[in-house]
């Protein structure tokens, strides 16, 4: 039942395409689009955390690399779902661009894994209420270009997101735990030398 829903969904949002929208999904769903506002918000982090960039910059490394990995090893290749533009029952029904249909599994995005990631990470740092409307809306539109592609159902996109959601949360977690241990050290050893002295 949910199998077939999804597979209409896809197939309803799929085929509201036109050759204008064909040219922006695909630069929107690229690799490298989307480059400078990673540099932005990393520039931002910079400045306004200072002394704690380089170990936010060890978690977000630490972030992707998990949310990366967990979506391709733990899902896709553990559930092997195939996309929808790989699907011998939706042949000839998918919309592509540019022929483009990427690996044999779908489930879940990666993309939207990602950039679910990045979005509420970084607004969990940057806690704006502009900024988080801006990167949660981002984080959407690139998960909708990958159903407009034709390369993930939309229940590879939600369960995805989820899942971006989820570790970015958890990071920061792990991120504000380490911080929290390492400004009681350096009280810890502050206090030393005073305790010493009575």
């Amino acid at each position: 039942m949910l199998v077939h829903l999804d597979q209409q969904l896809l197939l309803y949002l799929n085929s509201l395409n036109s050759p204008f929208w064909d040219q922006v999904m695909y630069i929107i769903s690229g690799k490298f689009t989307w480059i400078p506002l990673y540099i932005a918000i990393l520039i931002y982090l910079g400045k306004t955390y200072k002394r704690k960039f380089p170990v936010i910059v060890l978690f977000i490394i630490l972030g992707i690399t998990l949310a990366d990995q967990t979506s391709v090893n733990l899902f896709k290749n553990t559930f092997q779902r195939l996309r929808p533009c790989h699907e011998p029952a939706l042949e000839g029904l998918v919309h592509l661009v540019k022929g483009q249909c990427g690996g044999l599994y779908g489930f879940v995005s990666s993309h939207a894994t990602n950039s679910f990631f990045v979005a509420v990470f970084s607004l969990l740092f940057i806690r704006r209420r502009w900024y988080t409307v801006s990167l949660i809306m981002w984080a959407l539109i690139v998960g909708y270009s990958r159903i407009y592609l034709g390369v993930h159902y939309p229940g590879d996109v939600l369960c995805g997101s989820l899942l971006g959601a989820f570790i970015g949360w958890l990071v920061y977690k792990l991120y504000s735990l380490t911080d929290k241990q390492i400004l009681e050290k350096r009280e810890y050893f502050n206090e030393l030398p005073h305790a010493s002295g009575q």
